[in-house]
């Protein structure tokens, strides 16, 4: 019985009980892209995939600031390195028929992003102090 609700946890937890996505695999899916991601049911993020592992990420957060930066392969994990920080930001991305999962592995909580269906969105990058 005891082997019956492990099994079943494992099949209806997250797709984080696969294994992690490669570099190869990481850049094959995203390159070219622009993926928009959640998080605890509500819009987070949004991020273009640009050549050579470069990238711009913005918060959802209407305030449309984009930070660029790029990514590469650690130790399993997919870093991320942007303009404004001195730290990577380094995460676990899993493919699902819903999309990408990251797990954020710099946090012990461990934030989940979850790839977001873009629905005609555009990403828009302000530039920072537009105004009067």
């Amino acid at each position: 019985m005891t082997r019956w609700i492990f099994l079943a946890s494992l099949l209806s937890g997250p797709a984080l009980a696969q294994e992690a996505m490669t570099a190869a695999e990481f850049e094959a899916y995203t390159a070219g892209k622009t993926l928009f991601f959640e998080a605890d049911g509500g819009k987070y993020g949004v991020e273009k995939y640009l050549p050579n592992r470069r990238v711009r990420w913005s918060f959802l957060d209407g305030a449309h600031q984009c930070k660029d930066g790029f990514w590469y392969e650690d130790s399993g994990q997919i870093c991320f390195l942007y303009e404004d920080t001195t730290a990577p930001q380094c995460w676990s991305f899993y493919a699902g028929a819903d999309g990408l999962t990251a797990k954020f592995e710099n946090d012990p909580d461990g934030t989940v992003l979850y790839e977001l269906e873009a629905a005609g969105d555009e990403m828009i990058c302000l530039g920072p102090d537009v105004g009067v």
